[in-house]
């Protein structure tokens, strides 16, 4: 029966040229397939070593590298590796000894450029200036000359310091003041300078004398009891000393303005020494460790609220000169090395002066000089000597009311209530100097 050719004559043509062109395509696919062969690997990109033979690719044009006369870059194709002569290639690998073209060069300095004498600079000059850019190269600009052929001009700078001080001036005995790294204070070219600004600077800085009879509340014993207990707490947190001195500083200066409720007196303590280890160490202890002091008497608010009241009465005014920013420059000038004991014993009498009311009249330089006075005539040495009437710019007879309370106060430390201090400098840290014994005399000019 022919269904498809009597009734269909043109369906059928149609048809055969398809079951035609269908059997074309297969046997097509075929051969392919046996040309790359079966398996997983035969969809996958060929092998490394077939790439270099794959120089049939055509790059793009903004990615094709172009022939330079240096021969740095391949022609030809990415693809191409490096060929060096005498080499041969293996599993599609290439070994030294293809012919293929170089896609890089590797430059090798002569041996007369090594040796560096039979090298013309000239024309060294003139290839490297061939491989530079012509924009760069047509600027209006003189070549780059050797060092050694420019004239240096020796004149000398109008920023050089004056080194004119003399040979005498440098190591007078009037002039003890040798650098230490330690201390800013201490600089020989101005240490004079630094000394008046701290001079002036206490004068504008000065608690008031007698603010402690404005207090309705609150008495000098308190206050010595305040003192006596940031002694034990700076000792505990191992603060600074200059920590300690300036935190008593803001509360006297913060109570010549404020009344102040016995019940909030340690609240201004724990504040001002929070204050003052921001200000002072490197690592200040946390909120925190200030709030667990007060045994939770006052909480972080509270501390903080102090805080900002205490920084607004004293306008921001931190940096203070203390008695132990004095102290320093007055022990080195009163001959240290003659007995190790002196230095500790000055900062001693010093740190008992912070807990007595009664030295808050004195400024803290003319303290700092009776305290060492006092230690020199305790460990036998004359009391006050030219270099220090140098070093503190007082005489005798200026400090000698302070002298006099200072021994008193020294005299009897071992009876007071508060031991803090005498507690501090009896360790072996500072020679147990807080064990000497008091001469009963007290100190006069020819002593």
């Amino acid at each position: 029966m022919s269904f498809v050719s009597e009734e269909y004559p043109m369906y059928e043509s149609t048809n055969l040229n398809h079951n035609s062109a269908l059997q074309q395509t297969r046997k097509t696919k075929r051969e392919e397939t046996t040309i790359r062969g079966n398996g997983p690997q035969a969809c996958k990109r060929p092998a490394l070593g077939i790439i270099t033979n794959n120089v049939g690719r055509v790059q793009p044009a903004r990615a094709a590298k172009q022939a330079t006369s240096s021969g740095r870059f391949n022609s030809n194709s990415e693809n191409v590796p490096p060929s060096f002569d005498g080499c041969q290639k293996s599993n599609g690998f290439v070994f030294p000894g293809s012919s293929t073209d170089l896609g890089f060069t590797i430059h090798v300095d002569p041996i007369e450029s090594r040796l560096g004498h039979s090298t013309n600079v000239n024309s060294q000059t003139e290839n490297e200036t061939s491989l530079l850019n012509p924009a760069v190269t047509a600027l209006p600009r003189p070549p780059l000359t050797c060092l050694e052929n420019v004239d240096i001009d020796l004149e000398p700078s109008p920023m050089v310091l004056d080194t004119s001080l003399t040979e005498n001036q440098l190591h007078s005995q009037t002039d003890r003041e040798t650098d230490r790294k330690d201390s800013i204070y201490e600089v020989s070219e101005y240490a004079e300078e630094i000394f008046q600004y701290l001079r002036e600077a206490e004068l504008r800085n000065r608690p008031k004398a007698g603010y402690m009879k404005k207090q309705p509340d609150i008495t000098a014993s308190m206050r010595c009891i305040l003192v006596d207990w940031l002694v034990e707490v700076a000792e505990e947190y191992k603060l600074a000393n200059e920590t300690l001195y300036l935190a008593v500083s803001y509360i006297d200066r913060f109570l010549s303005h404020m009344s102040v409720l016995r019940a909030k007196l340690q609240l201004v303590g724990t504040a001002s020494a929070f204050i003052a280890a921001k200000f002072e160490e490197i690592y200040p202890p946390e909120l925190k460790e200030f709030v667990y002091i007060t045994d939770d008497t006052y909480n972080s608010k509270q501390v903080l609220r102090m805080e900002h009241m205490i920084l607004k009465v004293l306008s921001f005014d931190l940096a203070v000169p203390t008695i132990n920013v004095f102290l320093p420059r007055y022990i080195k000038a009163s001959d240290e090395g003659v007995d190790a004991r002196l230095g500790d014993l000055t900062k001693y009498l010093a740190e008992l002066s912070l807990q007595h009311f009664e030295f808050v009249k004195y400024l803290p330089s003319m303290v700092a000089a009776s305290a060492t006075c006092l230690a020199r005539h305790t460990l036998h040495l004359h009391a006050w000597t030219p270099q220090l009437f140098h070093a503190t710019t007082y005489q005798f007879e200026d400090i000698e009311d302070c002298v006099g309370e200072l021994h008193h106060v020294f005299k009897e430390a071992p009876s007071f209530p508060q031991q803090a201090v005498r507690d501090k400098y009896k360790s072996q840290k500072y020679n147990n100097i807080s064990l000497t014994t008091v001469r009963e005399d007290v100190p006069t000019l020819c002593s």
